[in-house]
């Protein structure tokens, strides 16, 4: 799961793109195996190949490179490492915001109000996971019960293996973890007794 839509409300807007370039710019970018590393290598070169076009696609469609942007981190010429992007000024229309990037990618959307946020929100063909992020929790609860994920956390995103995991939509299909995971591995069978 790899969430990198982040909706902020207009009045915020240009706060939360600068605390996210701030967060963003400062990110340690190498070795997966070094403790002090907080993104790693893709996966794949066409991985790395893959979410180079969609940064160069950002750009293209009008989106704000704030942080990152094409070309590798410095001092890191081998790997398939991607410098960690922030967009601004991104419209949910945008190909950066429908489609699933997989890499150190993030836009930020402009929203007018809570309608607005969930409307945006769900606004894709993808609803795997998401979070909501606010000062007031029942409000927050409220906005994670409109969201279409198979997941949302409410000031948090983190993973519980007790609970199904799995999403909607194009999100791929059927669910992991929990009970609902572990039915998939589970044929049923009924026998009826004879009434002798």
């Amino acid at each position: 799961m790899a969430q990198t839509r982040i909706l902020a409300s207009r009045k915020n807007y240009d706060a939360v793109v600068d605390a996210m370039a701030e967060m963003m710019g400062g990110l340690t970018v190498g070795d997966p195996t070094d403790a002090a590393t907080e993104v790693g290598p893709l996966v794949a070169e066409r991985q790395q190949e893959r979410v180079e076009k969609y940064i160069a696609l950002g750009a293209e469609e009008g989106a704000k490179t704030v942080v990152g942007g094409l070309g590798r981190p410095d001092g890191l010429e081998k790997g398939w490492y991607v410098r960690p992007t922030l967009f601004a000024g991104v419209d949910n229309g945008m190909r950066i915001a429908q489609e699933e990037i997989f890499g150190p990618v993030l836009a930020v959307i402009p929203f007018e109000d809570e309608a607005d946020a969930v409307r945006i929100a769900n606004d894709s063909e993808y609803g795997l996971g998401g979070s909501v992020w606010t000062g007031d929790n029942d409000r927050g609860l409220d906005i994670a019960r409109q969201v279409r994920t198979g997941t949302i956390g409410v000031n948090q995103y983190t993973m519980d293996f007790v609970a199904p995991f799995g999403g909607y939509k194009a999100s791929g299909l059927g669910r992991e973890f929990g009970n609902e995971g572990l039915d998939h591995y589970t044929e049923l069978k009924s026998i009826i007794p004879s009434a002798d």
